[in-house]
Order: C-alpha cells, then sequence, then structure tokens
C-alpha cells in the first residue's frame, strides 16, 4: 500500500526550458540559441548537480565561450533561471490528491545548490513535507546512494513508496531499489488517476 510519493522537480512539477528561460532577458533568436546551448550545458549542469563545480567557476568558463556583450545577459540568465520555472498544468491538483489520501510528499531532484540556497522562494516546494537535493546529498539519481538516502532521511519504506520521474534511467534505480515507480510522460491527468487508483488499493 503507497503511503508516500516522491516527485521529480524539473520536467515533472515544473518546465525546465532553456531557451524559453533565456528568452526572458532578449529577443534575439540567434543568441538565444547560442545562450541557451552554452549556459545549459550538460557539461556544467552534470556538474552542478553532483555539488562538484561552483557557480562563479561555471559562469566564468561560460563567458569564455560567449561574446563579451553576451556577458551580462548570461549573468541574468543564470542567477535567475529559478524564477522561470512555469509549473505544469494539473500538477497542483496532483499534489492535491495526495495530500487528500494522507501521503507524505516529498522531493527527489539532480540539482544545483544554487537551487537549494533558494529553495524558500520556490512556491510549489511549500506544499512538500521534505526534500533531498543531489548536490548536497553526495549522490545523484539513479544511483542507489540517493534512493538509500531519501528513504533514510525522512523513514519511508520502499514498498510503501511511489516514485514519479520523466527520466526512465531514473526509474529504473528506483525500482532496483525497491521503490514503486511511475514514468511521468507529461500527461498531468493521467498520473492524477494512477494515483487515485493506487489509493484505493
Amino acid at each position: 500500500m503507497i503511503k508516500n510519493v516522491i516527485f521529480d522537480f524539473g520536467q515533472v512539477l515544473v518546465y525546465f526550458q532553456p531557451e524559453y528561460m533565456c528568452s526572458v532577458y532578449t529577443d534575439n533568436k540567434d543568441d538565444i540559441k547560442l545562450l541557451s546551448e552554452v549556459v545549459f550545458d550538460r557539461l556544467y549542469w552534470e556538474r552542478l548537480d553532483a555539488g562538484t563545480i561552483e557557480d562563479e567557476e561555471m559562469m566564468k568558463d561560460v563567458k569564455k565561450r560567449l561574446p563579451e556583450r553576451l556577458h551580462e545577459v548570461a549573468d541574468k540568465i543564470y542567477y535567475n533561471w529559478i524564477y522561470n520555472l512555469p509549473e505544469i498544468e494539473g500538477m497542483r491538483e496532483v499534489i492535491s490528491l495526495c495530500r487528500e489520501r494522507g501521503f507524505g510528499l516529498y522531493i527527489l531532484s539532480n540539482i544545483s545548490t544554487y537551487f537549494a540556497a533558494h529553495q524558500d522562494e520556490i512556491p510549489i516546494l511549500s506544499l512538500f513535507d521534505g526534500y533531498v537535493f543531489s548536490s548536497l546529498s553526495g549522490a545523484v539519481k539513479p544511483n542507489r546512494e540517493i534512493f538509500a538516502h531519501i528513504t533514510e532521511k525522512f523513514s519511508l519504506t520502499p514498498s510503501e513508496t511511489l516514485f514519479v520521474d520523466d527520466n526512465i534511467s531514473n526509474i529504473g534505480g528506483a525500482r532496483d531499489f525497491g521503490i514503486n515507480a511511475y514514468h511521468f510522460d507529461g500527461d498531468a491527468k493521467k498520473l492524477y488517476s494512477y494515483i487515485e487508483s493506487v489509493g484505493k488499493n
């Protein structure tokens, strides 16, 4: 029987869209493309998620790859991306349903220390009972260690826990650890129906 639901953050609760986040600060299409490719390069973001690179070090390298005229806008994009994450339609209703069912609600996200430092400024996070962010935990999804960390931190029984993520590798990691998992495809209504059915068991 499910008693807890763990949600991924990006692409499950909110949209993480680099080109959109860049377009907030410039309307030049060529610049948007370049900025999104460089500022949000996985070369940096995998290290940010792991907590192995500082913001200043990352941005120093980013600027080496950009023309000087884009340095200021690159700073604006990076230091404000956390405010440009539109919520995925229907997910607040899913969270409300989970609350009605009496589930414990948690977030498990591969995400940077910069995000973690500003978590109180992200409205949707206030709806959850707790969070684990990879950059602070010493492990990233889909590694077993991060699933062990969240279950131990909040005293969750894996077999009584549902994990929702859009990444199939992360789904596999959760299942290997013994956590029930749902592969989110962007359809909040379908997820709502699934949780309704789980709640009736």
